[in-house]
């Protein structure tokens, strides 16, 4: 049985993708992460020596540290981070048990790497519909939290890329994008490393409204509806995302909790 003062591995697995997943803080020294060098989805590094110079950036926040075997690292950087009033826990048997659960873990290799404020950067066509906003809720719901997404005009996506270091997806040509019959979304789930039965369902639902192909999933004709329906209501592409947050979150509960319910009319009742 965990101490008040850490989470299971299943209790934070049904906390990663939603948005009450706590600030994952990987405190792993340097020869255990070189010998295994995956995260935790939303999980950054901090070196535990240095552990109170993330005080000012936690305030209201819940947060979950996370070492090699859940020990003396995780537990002393979390008793420290409480001692400044934050809610702090570590993860009962550190990434291994996570691991020997099954459960995804995301290549750092794949991360691009962050901006000075420690945001990676995102560059994509404006005007998003389906894909442009799946994939900026995938990133911040399992890679990086803060991301900064950036909608230009088609013709510039590469040149900004390029002038701002950021990484462009969903145009042609580049590495995050679409690859036969899968999606850009596809594609990210697949190098991340992020493919989960839930996750797995709600691409086939993106793929389907973002390619027209509504066969593949009965959905699929709803999210595009739905999709098209955001992009009339908001002229601001972040905006527009901000509100695509929430119709991502809910597909992603339907297509991990719910996907095997109905509902019927009328209500059934006992005779």
């Amino acid at each position: 049985m965990p101490s008040p003062s850490e989470i299971t591995v299943p209790q934070l697995s049904r906390l990663i993708g939603t948005p009450e997943c706590p600030v994952l803080i990987d405190v792993c020294i340097d020869e255990d992460f070189e010998a295994d060098s995956n995260f935790i989805p939303t999980s950054f590094r901090h070196p535990f020596t240095d552990i109170a110079a993330l005080v000012p950036s936690l305030p209201s926040k819940r947060v979950v540290l996370v070492c090699h075997k859940g020990l003396k690292l995780s537990q002393g950087a979390a008793a420290i981070l409480r001692t400044h009033g934050i809610a702090a826990e570590s993860l009962e048997g550190g990434i291994l048990a996570w691991r020997e659960a099954g459960l995804p873990t995301v290549s750092a290799e794949k991360i691009p790497a962050p901006n000075a404020s420690g945001q990676t950067v995102w560059v994509t066509r404006q005007r998003p519909k389906i894909d442009r906003i799946a994939c900026p809720w995938l990133i911040r719901r399992f890679v990086d939290p803060g991301a900064q997404f950036l909608f230009v005009a088609p013709a510039q996506v590469e040149l900004v890329a390029d002038r701002f270091d950021a990484t462009p997806f969903d145009i042609e040509n580049v590495f995050w994008s679409h690859r036969g019959e899968k999606c850009t979304f596809d594609i990210m789930i697949d190098e991340f490393g992020l493919s989960t039965e839930a996750l797995d369902r709600l691409a086939t639902i993106v793929r389907g409204a973002d390619t027209d192909k509504h066969d593949l999933a009965p959905e699929a004709a709803g999210l595009m509806a739905a999709s098209l329906g955001l992009s009339r209501m908001y002229r601001d592409d972040l905006q527009q995302l901000e509100a695509g947050m929430s119709l991502y979150d809910a597909f992603y509960r339907w297509a991990r909790d719910a996907h095997e319910e109905t509902h019927d009319w009328p209500v059934a009742t006992k005779s």
